[in-house]
């Protein structure tokens, strides 16, 4: 599969063969950084059982948290596509931006001016080291896209986004997209 440029504000996604890797089998990523000291990225469809409320209950919402990737999963990071709104917030691309001024942000968040389709909180991300992302390319783990859904990604729903991603590949990937997310189950 011939995968698009590396570049802040792609998408990777899981090739079906990571079936035994926990973090990563089915994920999206959104590729927030990207230079020759290496890649930083958060998984964008692996939603926790855990809500904004429940690791800080001074910001009184439901909002999901997400599985941003194995690096520094006790903390907690943030993008979104409100930097009028949070001051300090670095673009990644196409209006989706990262981190910002948190405790503005729990103000926003509380006083109802921020949404859940305005930002996005996980615990931990994913990172790579200097060319390893390009070697995992190499080795076809992942196929780079680009973002269609631009900022708007942050409010799309985590359920069946690999699936799409897949189905959308065509080919010999279509069989993919409805096999079990476990093969021996089938």
């Amino acid at each position: 599969m011939i995968s698009a440029k590396l570049k802040k504000g792609s998408l990777l996604i899981a090739e079906p063969s990571l079936i035994g890797d926990l973090s990563f089998n089915r994920s999206v990523i959104l590729l927030a950084d990207h230079n020759e000291e290496g890649s930083v990225g958060f998984i964008m469809n692996k939603p926790l059982k855990y809500s904004i409320s429940d690791l800080v209950p001074e910001i009184r919402t439901k909002f999901k948290i997400y599985n941003g990737g194995p690096v520094e999963q006790d903390n907690l990071f943030f993008i979104h596509n409100v930097p009028d709104l949070i001051p300090d917030s670095i673009e990644i691309s196409n209006g989706i931006y990262w981190g910002g001024e948190y405790e503005t942000t729990k103000e926003l968040i509380n006083n109802g001016k921020i949404t859940k389709d305005n930002i996005r909180f996980f615990l931990g991300y994913t990172g790579w080291e200097e060319d390893q992302l390009e070697t995992e390319m190499e080795e076809n783990s992942w196929i780079a896209i680009r973002n269609v859904y631009e900022n708007k990604i942050i409010g799309k729903s985590a359920s069946h986004f690999w699936k799409k991603h897949i189905e959308e590949l065509g080919g010999s990937y279509l069989i993919w997209s409805n096999a079990p997310e476990n093969p021996c189950l089938n």
